[in-house]
């Protein structure tokens, strides 16, 4: 008897080959070789698992192989069923191949699907995998004809384009026009479809787009247009990027990616064609016998050889190579906690702070708040800075504050300021923050000096990058985050005037499965704390809309909402808005600064977002995802129903205050100008 030590390198290394060579007979001996699911990202909530050996693992088995046996559908797409007598354990299931790709490649994405999702989903009730050539789902409720968007990833490719963005409004265009094709395939037929455009004389945008053939022409529409509406704030500026959802999906790249087979949206008279599957023609009598007999007197000896060589290299190599088994072993050992190196890559030393900043002088201060100073540094290397010196009063733990920064610091959009790290010592607790070159929306908006700079075209646009930046936060980040303090003096420009949402010192951060919160603490400003967080201390995503909308209507008229309750009018903004709104006014609320430069239908369509934010029951308020729908398609139509007036509790008139704590706005006019910092890795974000 023969023992071998397992762990090894090297004996493992030869252990693999001698198992290997003599099976690569049998291996090329086959007439077809099956290609792996090239895999992306997948979603099984732990929350609905299923127990061992039970009547829904069995429906589940069932289903898969159901699913891998009927892959070879010239649709590419196939949803089945699977369920026992007198079951309720119903198990739906579904695939859906890209439509580009040949049944071949199909069947074997999917076949591959089926065996990799179990792995990646052992007991989950409900899964959906994405690969590059096919998605596979299941479930225990019933789901077929139903666009669905969650849950979703986005991936881009890191590398930037020239012109951005004159290139995100050509893939912006690009993808609406196909949407609208594909959108008009008929019932059962392909929903998929790609198209080329030019960008440079050198340069092509090569863009694709699919639904699930079950889903309604309207509903495959919305699906494409929601997932548009997602790349400028994910992949705005990149050479490539991807959106998928369960219902569908989009891609663009500067390469072609796809098969030339299907070069625009089909239509549906004429369904994409599908070579036949490798094996489908039928050989002549005897031939695959002799191929596999000539493969064998070939490679055999061939293989022979190659086993004793291999068997004599192994104990050659095997002190070599158990010293360097020794040696990779110290060094994981060495890098055991590689989580203490990112703390320290985050972490910036006091001597450096105080040498940037001048040692905290009052020249390089830039603004004051309730929760600290903020000053303007420059690091060593020449960097800028924005430094923000936090009071000695939050009570917040030196590792909870720790384990907080890693996490924000892990925040990467492009309407998000980026937190580059922290300093801690003593009592000391300090933010560095990038350095954004022009100062806070609120000093455009409400200082004299600057109030004509912002045409209608530039709010416009403000209000859309602060958009993408609360759904980041909300819904494309690793974790859900609530902000909790959105107001004008937290939104900073950068130097061509994109928005870029800062100060997440009261943000509060949410598991991703979880909704909603309490505190007996309400911190925020006046105005634009939700009503259902300031009497109550019950936040969540629609606190942050509520501000959101509040923001809105300051952007669109100009006016600052405590404004209002600071004079002795009986007239709140909200209020201002909705009557003019429901008075068939909306033009009124429009700030006279702009003139007449403006766009009618994006004003209207604004103050209808921004009075439907403010409604006082947050279950009637629309998600951030919906708002970035609506305000980037012109042809989404937003609620026919007449919003409620809103209750604004807090003028000062009334006499009413909150039943907690609150932390009104102390703000200067002054605000924390910091720098775009792009992303600088591939990543893959869930929703």
């Amino acid at each position: 008897m023969v023992m071998i030590t397992m762990g090894s390198p090297g004996f493992n290394l030869c252990l693999t080959t001698l198992f290997v060579l003599p099976l690569l007979i049998a291996f090329l001996s086959q007439t077809r070789t099956e290609a792996a699911a090239t895999y992306l990202y997948h979603d099984c909530p732990n929350a609905t698992n299923f127990t061992a050996n039970s009547t829904y693992e069995n429906n589940r088995n069932h289903l898969l192989a159901s699913l891998s046996s009927n892959a070879t559908r010239a649709t590419g797409f196939y949803n089945t069923t699977a369920s026992t007598p007198n079951s309720v354990d119903t198990v739906y299931g579904l695939f859906l191949c890209r439509g580009d790709i040949s049944a071949a490649a199909c069947r074997d994405c999917v076949s591959s699907a089926t065996e990799d999702v179990v792995e990646r989903c052992p007991k989950a009730k409900d899964a959906v995998a994405w690969y590059e050539y096919c998605m596979l789902r299941y479930a225990k409720q019933y789901f077929f004809s139903s666009m669905v968007t969650d849950p979703g990833i986005y991936m881009w490719n890191t590398i930037n384009v020239s012109e951005p963005s004159r290139f995100d409004q050509l893939v912006m265009t690009t993808m609406n026009d196909m949407a609208s094709g594909i959108s008009n395939v008929g019932a059962g037929a392909k929903k998929f479809g790609t198209k080329e455009a030019n960008f440079t004389a050198l340069q092509s945008l090569y863009t694709l787009a699919q639904c699930t053939p079950d889903i309604s022409r309207s509903d495959c529409n919305s699906c494409l247009q929601r997932a548009r509406a997602l790349l400028p704030g994910c992949c705005g500026g990149k050479q490539g990027g991807r959106v998928l959802f369960p219902s569908c999906n989009v891609r663009f790249e500067v390469y072609p990616f796809y098969q030339s087979l299907n070069t625009s949206a089909p239509t549906p008279s004429t369904p994409a064609l599908v070579p036949p599957p490798p094996g489908s023609v039928t050989a002549p009598k005897g031939k695959d016998t002799i191929s596999v007999l000539t493969i064998v007197a070939i490679v055999g000896p061939i293989s022979v050889s190659i086993v004793l060589f291999v068997i004599g290299y192994c104990f050659v190599i095997n002190r070599r190579a158990r010293k360097k088994y020794n040696a990779i072993q110290q060094e994981n050992a060495a890098h055991a906690n590689d989580d203490i190196s990112t703390v320290e890559s985050l972490q910036f030393d006091l001597a450096t702070i105080e040498i940037s900043t001048n040692k905290f002088s009052d020249d390089n201060k830039l603004g004051e708040g309730g929760f600290g100073v903020v000053y303007k540094g420059v690091l060593p290397n020449g960097q800028e800075i924005a430094v923000k010196r936090l009071s000695r009063t939050s009570g917040q733990g030196k590792e909870e504050f720790k384990t907080e920064m890693i996490l924000v610091a892990k925040l990467q959009h492009r309407n998000l300021v980026r937190l580059l790290g922290f300093c801690l010592h003593g009592e000391e607790k300090i933010l560095i923050y990038e350095f954004v070159l022009n100062k806070s929306l609120d000093y455009f908006l409400y200082e004299p000096a600057s109030q004509g700079q912002l045409d209608w075209s530039s709010r416009y646009n403000i209000i859309g990058g602060i958009a993408r930046g609360l759904l980041y936060l909300h819904e494309d980040s690793r974790l859900r985050i609530i902000h909790r303090d959105l107001k004008a003096s937290n939104i900073l420009l950068d130097g061509v005037m994109n928005a870029k949402i800062s100060d997440f010192g009261m943000a509060k951060i949410f598991g991703v499965d979880q909704t909603q919160g309490n505190t007996s603490r309400v911190v925020g400003t006046y105005g634009y704390m939700a009503p259902e967080y300031a009497m109550h201390g019950q936040f969540s995503v629609k606190s942050d809309v509520y501000s959101f909308g509040v923001l809105i209507l300051e952007i669109v008229s100009g006016k600052k909402v405590s404004s209002f309750y600071q004079s002795d009018s009986d007239e709140d903004l909200l209020s201002f808005a909705w009557k003019h709104w429901t008075d068939g006014t909306p033009l009124q609320v429009l700030d006279p600064n702009m003139g007449n430069s403006y766009s009618r239908d994006q004003v209207i369509r604004c103050l209808h977002i921004g009075v439907l934010s403010v409604q006082d029951d947050p279950t009637e308020r629309p998600t951030m995802a919906s708002i970035v729908l609506m305000l980037n398609s012109q042809s989404v139509s937003l609620p026919s129903s007449l919003p409620r007036q809103p209750v604004y509790f807090l003028h000062s008139r009334t006499g009413q205050k909150p039943l907690m704590e609150q932390e009104s706005d102390q703000s200067t006019s002054k605000s924390i100008p910091m720098s775009v910092n792009e992303v600088s890795i591939t990543e893959l974000y869930p929703r």
